[in-house]
């Protein structure tokens, strides 16, 4: 298990542009070279794609080991990036896109955006195979932006109230505490992308803010 700094074409924010599970890294395939080290530091293989032409593979879609979320409105196939992920992927019905910004899961639950439709709860819930509670972090509606979950831990926003973190703990059964990274940022969800086995970390995050992170998410 390791927490690497790095950046996607002199790019920290990871989170953004990167979706990992236990089982895979999904990259953007136009975004330059991204370092094998990637792959290494979570040990899983790592794919090349994209999501409605778009590079940021995190914002616009969220998952777990059962299954992978895309916005309804994509160009995307799904189901080409069903095959190359090997893992069930749905489109959300609603209006939403960044769905990597709005829902924050691991393989024991997820928490999402509250003003999300009961229609798309009803997908999320069937695609990644877990129960769903609706919360704000840090009373902020954008719940995966503001923090980063794995099986082992979740990282939250610094001004996360005590009553959303007791939330997180519960629904996603694992450990949360606060903290920040790239230099200050408060949502860690654009800044790292993270796995059961390692984290993927912005170069410009400090040494405390390091620290913090492997604490929280079990790499220590």
């Amino acid at each position: 298990m390791s927490v690497v700094r790095l950046n996607f074409s002199e790019i920290p924010y990871l989170g953004a542009f990167a979706l990992a599970t236990d089982d895979f890294l999904a990259v953007p395939s136009r975004l330059g070279k991204i370092p094998k080290r990637s792959s290494e530091a979570l040990n899983v293989p790592m794919f090349k794609t994209l999501i409605s032409e778009s590079t940021l593979i995190g914002v616009l879609s969220a998952g777990n080991s059962n299954g992978v979320i895309v916005p309804d409105h994509i160009d995307t196939d799904e189901n080409k990036l069903e095959e190359k992920l090997g893992i069930k992927v749905r489109r959300i019905p609603g209006k939403s896109t960044a769905l990597g910004n709005q829902v924050l899961t691991n393989d024991n639950g997820a928490i999402v955006n509250p003003d999300l439709p009961d229609e798309s709860l009803d997908t999320i819930e069937k695609t990644l195979e877990v129960p769903i509670k609706r919360s704000t972090l840090a009373g902020l509606k954008n719940v995966g932006a503001s923090a980063v979950a794995t099986n082992r831990g979740a990282l939250l926003h610094i001004d996360v109230e005590e009553g959303e973190l007791e939330i997180v703990e519960d629904f996603l059964n694992v450990p949360a505490d606060i903290g920040t990274a790239s230099s200050g940022v408060k949502y860690v969800g654009t800044c790292i992308v993270a796995n059961s086995n390692g984290a993927l970390i912005g170069e410009n995050t400090t040494g405390p803010e390091l620290g913090r992170i492997e604490n929280t998410l079990g790499f220590t």
